[in-house]
Parts: structure tokens; sequence; C-alpha cells
């Protein structure tokens, strides 16, 4: 199964993160949480600042670009499959770091690939 990260992660449950969290795991899908604020989604940790996390298949973005900068070193340190960019998260210059480090960027909605089987 696809280990994923959810690099912006809400425990607000109007958040499309935490509604992130919520379809991977009703898939049965490891889920790994990284936000700005502690918390808990059902079991799901919500960590904060850079937290070392092993094999890591996807990240799936909910930070908007100007958010992003910090996590670069990071996101490229655990150097994941792909990233998906959700519809907000474009971004050109971590598009073509991630393409220099070979990882494979997808630029559609999580939500919409999971539900729809795609992810």
């Amino acid at each position: 199964m696809k280990k994923t990260l959810i690099l912006g992660a809400s425990t607000n449950p109007l958040r499309f993160s935490y509604k992130a969290i919520k379809s991977l795991l009703r898939r049965d899908y490891p889920v790994v949480a990284v936000g700005r604020k502690a918390g808990f989604v059902d079991d799901i940790e919500i960590q904060t600042g850079y937290p070392k996390i092993n094999e890591i298949h996807t990240i799936m973005l909910y930070l908007g670009p100007k958010n992003q900068k910090d996590y670069y070193n990071y996101i490229i340190g655990l150097a994941p499959n792909r990233i998906i960019f959700n519809p907000g998260t474009e971004n050109d210059e971590l598009i073509e770091l991630a393409k220099a480090n070979n990882i494979k960027t997808v630029i559609d909605c999580g939500l919409v690939m999971i539900n729809a089987d795609t992810y």
C-alpha cells in the first residue's frame, strides 16, 4: 500500500486535508500527517515540524506555494515516489526541484483520485 504523507494536515473537518486523511483511512492506506498545529484525526497524529518518516510513497500537498518553501528540503529529503499538488498548491519551483530529484509530480485533486480509484 502507498504510505502517504498529508502535508498541511488539519483537525478541521471542513478542510480538504482532513477529508483526505479520512478517505485514505477508509481504504486502508497507511497515513502520516504533518501540519502547523498538533492534533489528531481519528488515530492519526498530526505532527509538527519536520519529523523523520521512512518509506513515504506519496506526499499530498495541502499548503499554498508560499508556505511550501520552508518544506523544500524536507520534501526532497523524504524521497517520495510522487508529490500530488492539489488545486491551489501548484508550484513550478517545487515541481522542477522534484523532477530534478526523480520525484514524479501530479497536478490533480487527491480526494478525487482516491474516490475514483486512480490513486
